[in-house]
């Protein structure tokens, strides 16, 4: 599908497409897979998205495929194995996070019954549906992102201000903001 209009930000890198074709804005309800996006949206504070798509895999491996029950039990020596892979970003702060971040998800887990159940009613239910005309008219955070990250930083969450946490909702299909143009606006 070379011939389509797609989100200019995803440019031509096939790894980018293929993220933006296949899981940008598409809803998601697995908790497993939300913990991996709330670690790779920490993970990404500070620089660009298609360097974390990059590392990816190694992330994958290095973080338990994202199984917040072990990621909860890291210890030191599971920090000093993240500072030490050179296939992930090795920040110490960033890696802490995570394993709090795996600590609060859990709680969350059963408080909620699921982090999905608690992630998705600050939208009630179903994705919000924009209509941007254009990149610079998408914000970098909104209201809910706000309100969202401040519930999870209440409960114990790192590196997850309403910035990322805005990222977040539109990788996981909280928000759909394709701009109208795009072949995937209001398909997901």
């Amino acid at each position: 599908m070379t011939n389509v209009n797609r989100c200019a930000w995803c440019g031509d890198d096939p790894l980018y497409v293929a993220y933006h074709d296949e899981e940008w804005g598409v809803p998601c309800h697995d908790d497993r897979k939300l913990f991996e996006f709330v670690t790779l949206e920490g993970a990404q504070a500070g620089l660009s998205w298609i360097t974390i798509l990059r590392k990816r895999e190694n992330y994958r491996r290095a973080f338990s495929d994202f199984d917040a029950h072990a990621i909860a039990r890291y210890g030191e020596r599971d920090v000093a194995r993240l500072l030490a892979d050179a296939g992930i970003i090795r920040n110490r702060l960033k890696i802490a996070a995570t394993i709090t971040n795996a600590q609060a998800f859990l709680d969350i887990q059963e408080s909620f019954g699921s982090f999905d159940a608690y992630l998705w009613r600050f939208v009630d239910g179903r994705p919000i549906r924009n209509k941007w005309r254009k990149l610079a008219d998408i914000p970098a955070e909104t209201e809910i992102a706000r309100t969202l990250s401040a519930d999870m930083r209440k409960r114990g969450f790192k590196f997850f201000g309403p910035t990322i946490c805005y990222a977040h909702m539109q990788a996981v299909g909280m928000v759909d903001d394709h701009v109208v143009g795009c072949y995937r606006h209001g398909r997901c």
